[in-house]
């Protein structure tokens, strides 16, 4: 009969490979964290970052969907591709005038992103479950899924402020369970 061994346990795998970026888990975290602080103390600036950069990155696919269209002259695609390209174009410089709606847009889509990333941690958290410190990657998982269905379901009554505390929130306690999760993996690697 096999015998068990402290390196079979469940979750083994995932926690090994997390041990070997245990200083990429660490400064990613820390990353999270300040960006997750940052948007805590402006979240209207945090908030209007977003919509702006939604209107500012579609302007730019714009661009190049039109050049793009451009390798099809003289083809039939030519003129459906180009007329992507400024649909795109102008959607972009709408959102950059309108960042009210864009806003609006943006936070029905960070819902959906809130909450696929909560569920994807929650998933990460089951994985490493033997292991000291996950249940902040768990916590980590559930903040981010009430915060999208937070979103989804006050979209109507939200501020422009509370989409970035929400995001602040989101951002921060991901970063902190990534920061513990990586001091932790230290502590038992010193352990082996």
């Amino acid at each position: 009969m096999a015998q068990t061994t402290q390196d079979s346990r469940p979750g083994q795998m995932i926690f090994d490979r997390l041990a070997k970026k245990n200083d990429q888990l660490f400064w990613g975290g820390v990353a999270m964290a300040i960006v997750g602080g940052l948007a805590l103390l402006f979240p209207f600036g945090a908030t209007l970052a977003i919509a702006l950069m939604a209107g500012w990155l579609l302007i730019l696919a714009g661009g190049v969907t039109i050049a793009d269209a451009f390798t099809l002259e003289g083809t039939g695609p030519f003129f459906g591709a180009l007329l992507i390209g400024l649909l795109k174009l102008a959607l972009g410089v709408y959102l950059l005038r309108h960042p009210d709606v864009s806003m609006v847009l943006l936070t029905l889509l960070l819902a959906a992103v809130f909450v696929m990333d909560g569920a994807a941690q929650l998933v990460l958290a089951f994985e490493l479950r033997p292991v000291d410190g996950w249940g902040w990657m768990l916590l980590s998982g559930i903040v981010a899924i009430v915060v999208g269905v937070l979103l989804a379901a006050e979209l109507q009554a939200m501020s422009l402020v509370t989409l970035g505390i929400l995001l602040g929130v989101s951002f921060l306690a991901s970063g902190l369970a990534r920061v513990v999760l990586s001091r932790r993996l230290s502590a038992w690697a010193s352990g082996k």
